[in-house]
Protein backbone atom coordinates (compact mmCIF):
# COMPACT_ATOMS: atom_id res chain seq x y z
CA UNK A 1 0.00 0.00 0.00
CA UNK A 2 1.38 3.18 -0.76
CA UNK A 3 1.16 6.82 1.09
CA UNK A 4 0.98 10.29 0.31
CA UNK A 5 3.81 10.55 3.54
CA UNK A 6 5.79 8.36 5.79
CA UNK A 7 4.55 10.08 9.17
CA UNK A 8 1.24 12.42 9.65
CA UNK A 9 1.54 14.52 13.01
CA UNK A 10 -1.92 16.10 14.22
CA UNK A 11 -0.72 19.31 16.56
CA UNK A 12 2.33 20.96 16.65
CA UNK A 13 3.05 21.66 20.07
CA UNK A 14 6.07 20.53 21.66
CA UNK A 15 5.68 16.83 21.26
CA UNK A 16 3.97 17.12 17.83
CA UNK A 17 7.04 19.69 16.74
CA UNK A 18 9.13 17.62 17.71
CA UNK A 19 8.30 14.34 16.37
CA UNK A 20 7.92 16.03 13.06
CA UNK A 21 11.48 17.36 13.18
CA UNK A 22 12.42 14.47 13.96
CA UNK A 23 11.04 12.07 12.00
CA UNK A 24 11.96 14.71 8.87
CA UNK A 25 15.59 14.78 9.99
CA UNK A 26 15.60 10.97 9.22
CA UNK A 27 14.76 11.30 5.66
CA UNK A 28 10.72 10.79 6.37
CA UNK A 29 8.14 12.61 4.60
CA UNK A 30 6.50 14.46 7.30
CA UNK A 31 2.90 16.40 7.19
CA UNK A 32 1.62 18.10 10.29
CA UNK A 33 -1.80 19.53 10.33
CA UNK A 34 -2.42 22.40 13.29
CA UNK A 35 -5.72 23.71 14.11
CA UNK A 36 -4.81 26.61 14.88
CA UNK A 37 -2.91 30.46 12.73
CA UNK A 38 0.36 29.42 13.99
CA UNK A 39 2.12 26.48 15.29
CA UNK A 40 3.18 26.09 18.90
CA UNK A 41 0.59 24.78 20.33
CA UNK A 42 -0.91 25.56 23.80
CA UNK A 43 2.34 25.81 25.03
CA UNK A 44 3.56 29.08 23.08
CA UNK A 45 0.10 30.74 22.88
CA UNK A 46 -1.69 30.40 25.70
CA UNK A 47 0.17 28.69 28.82
CA UNK A 48 4.35 28.11 28.72
CA UNK A 49 5.38 31.03 27.02
CA UNK A 50 3.12 34.10 28.69
CA UNK A 51 2.84 32.44 32.22
CA UNK A 52 6.63 32.46 31.99
CA UNK A 53 6.95 36.06 30.74
CA UNK A 54 4.78 36.59 33.74
CA UNK A 55 7.15 34.47 36.30
CA UNK A 56 9.65 36.25 35.21
CA UNK A 57 9.02 39.94 35.58
CA UNK A 58 7.53 38.34 39.07
CA UNK A 59 10.54 36.93 39.75
CA UNK A 60 12.52 39.71 39.13
CA UNK A 61 10.51 41.64 41.72
CA UNK A 62 11.15 39.47 44.44
CA UNK A 63 15.28 39.00 44.08
CA UNK A 64 15.27 42.75 44.04
CA UNK A 65 13.22 43.22 47.15
CA UNK A 66 15.07 40.29 48.66
CA UNK A 67 18.89 41.74 47.89
CA UNK A 68 17.88 45.16 48.69
CA UNK A 69 16.60 45.41 51.75
CA UNK A 70 16.83 49.32 52.23
CA UNK A 71 14.81 49.79 49.47
CA UNK A 72 10.78 49.54 49.76
CA UNK A 73 8.92 47.95 46.62
CA UNK A 74 5.04 47.44 45.99
CA UNK A 75 3.54 47.99 42.81
CA UNK A 76 0.58 50.45 42.08
CA UNK A 77 -2.94 49.92 42.33
CA UNK A 78 -4.97 49.16 39.11
CA UNK A 79 -1.52 47.73 37.54
CA UNK A 80 -2.71 46.20 33.72
CA UNK A 81 -1.74 42.56 33.87
CA UNK A 82 -0.38 43.03 29.90
CA UNK A 83 1.77 45.76 31.25
CA UNK A 84 4.23 42.99 33.24
CA UNK A 85 4.12 40.75 30.12
CA UNK A 86 5.37 43.33 27.89
CA UNK A 87 7.91 41.07 25.97
CA UNK A 88 5.56 38.25 25.38
CA UNK A 89 4.94 39.03 21.67
CA UNK A 90 8.04 39.11 21.29
CA UNK A 91 9.30 35.92 22.85
CA UNK A 92 6.27 34.41 21.28
CA UNK A 93 6.88 35.66 17.65
CA UNK A 94 10.70 34.37 17.87
CA UNK A 95 10.06 31.13 19.20
CA UNK A 96 7.20 30.40 16.73
CA UNK A 97 9.61 31.64 13.74
CA UNK A 98 11.93 29.58 15.02
CA UNK A 99 9.82 26.39 15.02
CA UNK A 100 8.62 26.84 11.46
CA UNK A 101 12.10 27.20 10.41
CA UNK A 102 12.96 23.69 11.59
CA UNK A 103 9.54 22.21 9.52
CA UNK A 104 11.11 23.82 6.45
CA UNK A 105 11.32 20.16 4.92
CA UNK A 106 7.75 19.25 6.51
CA UNK A 107 4.49 20.29 4.67
CA UNK A 108 2.22 21.98 7.14
CA UNK A 109 -1.46 22.01 7.12
CA UNK A 110 -3.99 24.53 8.54
CA UNK A 111 -7.60 22.71 9.82
CA UNK A 112 -8.84 20.11 12.28
CA UNK A 113 -8.08 16.42 11.63
CA UNK A 114 -10.68 13.60 11.94
CA UNK A 115 -9.60 9.67 11.39
CA UNK A 116 -11.29 8.57 8.07
CA UNK A 117 -9.33 5.53 8.66
CA UNK A 118 -6.51 3.97 10.47
CA UNK A 119 -3.91 5.12 7.92
CA UNK A 120 -6.29 8.46 6.32
CA UNK A 121 -6.76 11.61 8.04
CA UNK A 122 -9.34 14.29 6.95
CA UNK A 123 -8.36 17.91 7.00
CA UNK A 124 -11.45 20.63 7.68
CA UNK A 125 -10.02 24.26 7.26
CA UNK A 126 -11.95 27.01 8.81
CA UNK A 127 -13.45 27.48 5.34
CA UNK A 128 -14.88 24.10 5.78
CA UNK A 129 -13.08 22.99 2.69
CA UNK A 130 -11.52 19.21 3.41
CA UNK A 131 -8.34 17.20 2.08
CA UNK A 132 -7.56 13.45 2.51
CA UNK A 133 -3.96 12.46 3.07
CA UNK A 134 -2.68 9.18 4.35
CA UNK A 135 0.26 8.24 6.15
CA UNK A 136 2.63 5.04 6.81
CA UNK A 137 2.37 6.37 10.67
CA UNK A 138 0.65 8.91 12.47
CA UNK A 139 1.88 10.58 15.78
CA UNK A 140 -1.29 12.12 17.88
CA UNK A 141 -0.42 15.20 19.88
CA UNK A 142 -3.61 17.08 20.37
CA UNK A 143 -2.17 18.91 23.38
CA UNK A 144 -5.30 19.47 26.06
CA UNK A 145 -7.56 22.26 27.52
CA UNK A 146 -8.52 23.26 30.90
CA UNK A 147 -11.21 20.95 32.67
CA UNK A 148 -14.28 23.40 33.67
CA UNK A 149 -16.05 21.31 36.53
CA UNK A 150 -19.95 21.43 36.36
CA UNK A 151 -20.38 23.18 39.63
CA UNK A 152 -18.29 25.59 39.18
CA UNK A 153 -19.77 28.52 37.42
CA UNK A 154 -16.15 29.49 35.23
CA UNK A 155 -17.00 33.04 33.10
CA UNK A 156 -13.73 33.51 32.40
CA UNK A 157 -14.45 37.19 33.60
CA UNK A 158 -14.57 36.89 37.23
CA UNK A 159 -13.87 32.86 37.49
CA UNK A 160 -11.14 31.33 35.77
CA UNK A 161 -9.66 28.62 33.58
CA UNK A 162 -5.64 28.63 33.20
CA UNK A 163 -6.13 29.87 29.52
CA UNK A 164 -8.38 32.76 30.23
CA UNK A 165 -6.41 34.10 33.74
CA UNK A 166 -4.19 36.03 31.55
CA UNK A 167 -6.69 37.52 30.16
CA UNK A 168 -7.42 39.84 33.29
CA UNK A 169 -7.31 43.40 32.80
CA UNK A 170 -6.05 44.22 36.09
CA UNK A 171 -4.26 42.85 38.65
CA UNK A 172 -6.77 41.67 41.61
CA UNK A 173 -6.15 42.34 45.14
CA UNK A 174 -6.93 38.73 46.36
CA UNK A 175 -7.89 35.04 43.96
CA UNK A 176 -8.51 31.68 45.54
CA UNK A 177 -6.65 29.43 43.65
CA UNK A 178 -8.41 25.56 42.86
CA UNK A 179 -6.00 22.87 42.54
CA UNK A 180 -2.59 21.64 43.99
CA UNK A 181 -1.21 20.54 40.84
CA UNK A 182 1.95 22.08 38.56
CA UNK A 183 -0.13 25.14 36.23
CA UNK A 184 -2.52 26.00 40.06
CA UNK A 185 1.10 26.64 42.35
CA UNK A 186 3.06 27.89 39.54
CA UNK A 187 0.21 31.30 39.29
CA UNK A 188 -0.25 31.11 42.88
CA UNK A 189 3.15 32.11 43.68
CA UNK A 190 3.65 34.08 40.44
CA UNK A 191 0.73 36.11 41.97
CA UNK A 192 1.46 36.02 45.39
CA UNK A 193 4.70 37.53 44.46
CA UNK A 194 3.29 40.47 42.94
CA UNK A 195 1.73 41.37 45.92
CA UNK A 196 -1.52 39.43 45.52
CA UNK A 197 -3.23 37.97 48.86
CA UNK A 198 -3.35 33.79 47.42
CA UNK A 199 -5.39 31.19 48.72
CA UNK A 200 -4.72 27.57 47.07
CA UNK A 201 -7.81 25.26 48.11
CA UNK A 202 -6.98 21.40 47.17
CA UNK A 203 -8.46 18.23 48.02
CA UNK A 204 -5.42 17.05 48.76
CA UNK A 205 -3.09 17.04 51.98
CA UNK A 206 0.15 18.15 50.08
CA UNK A 207 0.62 20.02 46.77
CA UNK A 208 2.96 18.60 43.95
CA UNK A 209 1.93 15.25 45.52
CA UNK A 210 4.32 13.22 42.99
CA UNK A 211 7.14 14.70 44.35
CA UNK A 212 9.44 14.55 47.18
CA UNK A 213 7.86 15.41 50.40
CA UNK A 214 10.72 17.66 51.63
CA UNK A 215 10.36 19.54 48.36
CA UNK A 216 6.92 20.27 49.21
CA UNK A 217 6.98 20.86 52.21
CA UNK A 218 9.46 23.69 51.57
CA UNK A 219 7.18 25.31 48.94
CA UNK A 220 4.34 25.43 51.25
CA UNK A 221 7.08 27.30 53.96
CA UNK A 222 8.34 29.19 50.83
CA UNK A 223 4.51 30.37 49.58
CA UNK A 224 3.29 30.97 52.97
CA UNK A 225 6.27 33.66 54.02
CA UNK A 226 4.74 35.41 50.82
CA UNK A 227 1.45 35.55 52.38
CA UNK A 228 0.31 33.09 50.52
CA UNK A 229 -2.26 30.68 52.39
CA UNK A 230 -2.44 26.79 51.57
CA UNK A 231 -5.72 24.67 52.83
CA UNK A 232 -5.51 21.02 51.44
CA UNK A 233 -7.71 18.62 52.47
CA UNK A 234 -10.81 20.52 51.40
CA UNK A 235 -13.52 19.90 49.46
CA UNK A 236 -16.05 22.66 47.87
CA UNK A 237 -19.16 22.74 48.46
CA UNK A 238 -20.21 25.71 45.94
CA UNK A 239 -19.03 28.70 44.47
CA UNK A 240 -20.48 31.77 42.90
CA UNK A 241 -19.64 35.35 41.78
CA UNK A 242 -21.39 37.35 44.33
CA UNK A 243 -22.73 39.91 41.11
CA UNK A 244 -21.20 43.04 42.56
CA UNK A 245 -16.98 42.16 43.70
CA UNK A 246 -16.20 38.40 44.70
CA UNK A 247 -16.43 35.31 44.23
CA UNK A 248 -17.55 33.54 47.40
CA UNK A 249 -16.15 29.96 47.91
CA UNK A 250 -18.03 27.78 50.53
CA UNK A 251 -16.10 24.39 51.91
CA UNK A 252 -17.48 21.25 53.40
CA UNK A 253 -17.42 22.24 56.99
CA UNK A 254 -18.65 25.83 56.86
CA UNK A 255 -15.55 27.72 55.95
CA UNK A 256 -16.01 31.09 53.27
CA UNK A 257 -12.94 32.01 51.42
CA UNK A 258 -13.91 35.48 49.06
CA UNK A 259 -11.83 36.63 47.01
CA UNK A 260 -12.13 39.39 44.13
CA UNK A 261 -11.33 36.48 41.09
CA UNK A 262 -10.49 32.73 40.94
CA UNK A 263 -8.21 30.75 39.05
CA UNK A 264 -10.13 26.83 38.41
CA UNK A 265 -7.08 24.68 38.13
CA UNK A 266 -8.42 20.93 38.23
CA UNK A 267 -6.35 18.88 35.28
CA UNK A 268 -7.11 19.10 31.54
CA UNK A 269 -9.19 17.68 29.28
CA UNK A 270 -7.31 15.73 26.07
CA UNK A 271 -8.42 16.87 22.71
CA UNK A 272 -9.71 13.81 21.28
CA UNK A 273 -13.16 14.84 20.05
CA UNK A 274 -12.93 16.18 16.80
CA UNK A 275 -10.40 13.60 15.92
CA UNK A 276 -12.35 10.61 16.89
CA UNK A 277 -9.50 8.20 17.40
CA UNK A 278 -11.55 5.04 19.03
CA UNK A 279 -13.00 4.83 15.69
CA UNK A 280 -9.96 3.16 14.29
CA UNK A 281 -9.37 0.73 17.34
CA UNK A 282 -7.48 3.19 19.96
CA UNK A 283 -7.99 3.35 23.28
CA UNK A 284 -9.01 5.79 25.60
CA UNK A 285 -8.94 5.94 29.65
CA UNK A 286 -12.02 7.11 31.59
CA UNK A 287 -10.55 10.37 31.67
CA UNK A 288 -10.57 10.45 27.81
CA UNK A 289 -6.44 10.29 27.78
CA UNK A 290 -5.03 7.96 25.19
CA UNK A 291 -3.74 4.57 26.34
CA UNK A 292 0.11 3.87 25.33
CA UNK A 293 2.73 1.51 25.91
CA UNK A 294 6.31 2.71 27.23
CA UNK A 295 7.13 3.21 23.42
CA UNK A 296 3.89 5.30 22.91
CA UNK A 297 2.29 2.92 20.99
CA UNK A 298 -1.56 3.14 20.98
CA UNK A 299 -3.21 -0.39 20.18
CA UNK A 300 -3.13 0.21 17.05
CA UNK A 301 0.99 -0.50 16.12
CA UNK A 302 1.32 1.87 13.91
CA UNK A 303 -0.41 5.34 16.08
CA UNK A 304 1.72 6.56 18.74
CA UNK A 305 0.52 9.64 20.44
CA UNK A 306 2.71 12.05 23.20
CA UNK A 307 1.88 14.84 24.87
CA UNK A 308 -0.65 16.20 27.11
CA UNK A 309 -3.15 13.53 25.21
CA UNK A 310 -1.35 10.88 27.05
CA UNK A 311 -1.73 12.72 30.43
CA UNK A 312 1.04 12.86 33.28
CA UNK A 313 3.68 14.36 33.45
CA UNK A 314 2.38 16.76 30.95
CA UNK A 315 5.32 19.15 30.97
CA UNK A 316 6.80 21.20 27.45
CA UNK A 317 9.89 19.16 27.94
CA UNK A 318 8.61 15.58 28.40
CA UNK A 319 6.44 15.84 25.53
CA UNK A 320 9.24 16.79 23.25
CA UNK A 321 11.29 13.54 24.60
CA UNK A 322 8.59 11.57 23.99
CA UNK A 323 8.04 12.88 20.40
CA UNK A 324 11.61 12.00 19.89
CA UNK A 325 11.23 8.59 21.22
CA UNK A 326 8.08 7.92 19.39
CA UNK A 327 9.07 8.51 16.15
CA UNK A 328 12.77 6.13 17.18
CA UNK A 329 10.70 3.54 17.98
CA UNK A 330 8.89 3.50 14.36
CA UNK A 331 11.96 3.63 12.78
CA UNK A 332 13.61 1.16 14.95
CA UNK A 333 16.32 3.59 15.80
CA UNK A 334 18.43 4.16 19.30
CA UNK A 335 16.40 5.71 21.61
CA UNK A 336 19.16 7.23 24.01
CA UNK A 337 19.19 6.84 27.95
CA UNK A 338 15.95 5.63 29.71
CA UNK A 339 13.24 8.32 29.78
CA UNK A 340 13.72 8.17 33.58
CA UNK A 341 17.06 10.44 33.35
CA UNK A 342 14.47 13.63 31.99
CA UNK A 343 14.83 15.98 34.34
CA UNK A 344 11.40 17.88 35.50
CA UNK A 345 10.81 21.58 36.02
CA UNK A 346 8.60 23.74 37.54
CA UNK A 347 8.36 27.33 37.77
CA UNK A 348 7.02 27.96 40.64
CA UNK A 349 8.41 30.89 42.65
CA UNK A 350 11.13 29.08 43.58
CA UNK A 351 11.38 27.07 41.06
CA UNK A 352 11.30 23.34 41.66
CA UNK A 353 13.26 20.60 39.77
CA UNK A 354 13.70 16.74 40.42
CA UNK A 355 15.64 13.91 38.38
CA UNK A 356 15.98 9.95 38.83
CA UNK A 357 14.31 8.44 42.13
CA UNK A 358 12.45 10.07 44.96
CA UNK A 359 13.79 8.95 48.73
CA UNK A 360 10.57 6.71 48.42
CA UNK A 361 11.30 5.16 44.90
CA UNK A 362 14.58 4.58 46.41
CA UNK A 363 14.22 2.77 49.20
CA UNK A 364 11.79 0.91 47.97
CA UNK A 365 14.40 -0.13 44.88
CA UNK A 366 17.02 -0.43 46.56
CA UNK A 367 16.34 -0.82 50.60
CA UNK A 368 16.79 1.17 53.48
CA UNK A 369 20.59 2.14 53.20
CA UNK A 370 20.46 4.52 50.76
CA UNK A 371 22.47 7.77 52.13
CA UNK A 372 20.90 10.93 51.47
CA UNK A 373 22.82 14.31 51.60
CA UNK A 374 21.52 17.93 52.07
CA UNK A 375 22.41 21.53 50.73
CA UNK A 376 20.31 24.96 52.05
CA UNK A 377 21.17 27.64 50.05
CA UNK A 378 21.76 29.84 52.69
CA UNK A 379 25.20 27.53 52.84
CA UNK A 380 25.86 29.15 49.56
CA UNK A 381 27.66 32.22 49.16
CA UNK A 382 25.56 32.89 46.17
CA UNK A 383 22.39 31.92 47.50
CA UNK A 384 23.01 34.74 50.10
CA UNK A 385 24.35 37.07 47.73
CA UNK A 386 20.97 36.87 45.74
CA UNK A 387 18.84 36.57 48.41
CA UNK A 388 17.48 33.17 47.34
CA UNK A 389 18.76 31.46 50.61
CA UNK A 390 15.54 29.37 51.10
CA UNK A 391 16.26 26.69 48.65
CA UNK A 392 17.08 23.35 49.25
CA UNK A 393 19.15 20.91 47.08
CA UNK A 394 18.53 16.95 48.39
CA UNK A 395 20.79 14.18 46.96
CA UNK A 396 19.84 10.49 47.12
CA UNK A 397 22.39 7.78 47.10
CA UNK A 398 22.47 3.95 46.78
CA UNK A 399 24.38 2.41 50.00
CA UNK A 400 27.94 2.72 48.68
CA UNK A 401 27.30 6.32 49.02
CA UNK A 402 28.72 6.73 45.49
CA UNK A 403 25.92 6.27 43.16
CA UNK A 404 23.36 9.19 42.60
CA UNK A 405 19.49 7.92 42.49
CA UNK A 406 18.05 10.97 42.23
CA UNK A 407 18.36 14.99 42.87
CA UNK A 408 15.69 17.21 43.92
CA UNK A 409 15.36 20.95 44.46
CA UNK A 410 13.88 23.92 45.20
CA UNK A 411 15.37 27.19 44.76
CA UNK A 412 15.79 29.88 42.34
CA UNK A 413 17.47 28.74 39.77
CA UNK A 414 17.18 25.08 40.30
CA UNK A 415 15.48 24.36 36.69
CA UNK A 416 19.03 25.28 35.49
CA UNK A 417 21.01 23.48 38.04
CA UNK A 418 19.21 20.01 37.52
CA UNK A 419 20.97 19.59 34.20
CA UNK A 420 24.61 19.25 36.32
CA UNK A 421 22.88 15.98 38.32
CA UNK A 422 21.20 14.99 35.06
CA UNK A 423 24.66 14.84 32.90
CA UNK A 424 26.26 13.21 36.63
CA UNK A 425 23.98 10.43 35.92
CA UNK A 426 23.42 10.17 32.60
CA UNK A 427 27.76 9.69 32.91
CA UNK A 428 27.71 7.31 35.56
CA UNK A 429 30.32 9.65 37.78
CA UNK A 430 30.49 8.56 41.14
CA UNK A 431 29.47 11.24 44.32
CA UNK A 432 32.92 12.12 45.30
CA UNK A 433 33.43 14.37 41.27
CA UNK A 434 31.30 16.83 43.12
CA UNK A 435 33.60 17.03 45.95
CA UNK A 436 36.69 16.33 44.06
CA UNK A 437 36.68 18.75 41.15
CA UNK A 438 36.11 22.99 41.34
CA UNK A 439 33.02 25.07 40.68
CA UNK A 440 33.11 28.71 40.19
CA UNK A 441 32.68 30.81 43.53
CA UNK A 442 30.20 31.97 44.10
CA UNK A 443 27.77 29.94 42.27
CA UNK A 444 24.65 27.94 43.55
CA UNK A 445 26.27 25.23 41.90
CA UNK A 446 28.48 25.46 45.21
CA UNK A 447 25.21 23.16 46.54
CA UNK A 448 26.01 19.74 44.81
CA UNK A 449 29.35 19.91 47.08
CA UNK A 450 27.96 20.70 49.90
CA UNK A 451 25.20 18.21 49.58
CA UNK A 452 27.98 15.60 48.29
CA UNK A 453 29.79 16.22 51.47
CA UNK A 454 26.92 15.68 53.84
CA UNK A 455 26.54 12.50 52.03
CA UNK A 456 30.09 12.01 52.80
CA UNK A 457 30.03 12.24 56.35
CA UNK A 458 26.47 10.25 56.51
CA UNK A 459 28.54 7.48 54.87
CA UNK A 460 31.15 7.43 57.35
CA UNK A 461 28.95 7.85 60.03
CA UNK A 462 26.76 4.82 59.01
CA UNK A 463 29.99 2.28 58.52
CA UNK A 464 31.31 3.38 61.94
CA UNK A 465 28.23 1.72 63.27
Amino acid sequence: MSFDYDFIVIGSGPGGHNAAINASKNGQSVAIIEKEREIGGACVHQGTIPSKTLRETASNLSRFTKSANSFEFSLNENVQVESLMNRKVQVRKAHVKYMENQLDDVDSFRGKGTFIDDHTIEIKDLKGNTKQISGKYIIIATGSRPRDPENIPTDHEHILDSDSILSMIYLPSSITVLGGGVISCEYATIFSVLGVKVTIIDTADRPLRFLDPQITDKFIESFENENGTYLGERKIESVEWDGVSEVITKLEGGEVIKSQKMLVALGRLANVEILNPTKVGVTLTPRNQIIVNENYQTEVPHIYAVGDVIGFPALASTSMEQGRRAIAHALNLDMGTPFENVPMGIYTIPEISCIGLAESEAREKHGNGIIIGYANFDEVARGQISGISDGLLKIICAEDGQTILGVHIIGEGSTELIHVAQMAILGGLPLNTFIENVMNFPTLAEAYRVAAMDVAVNFAKKNKK
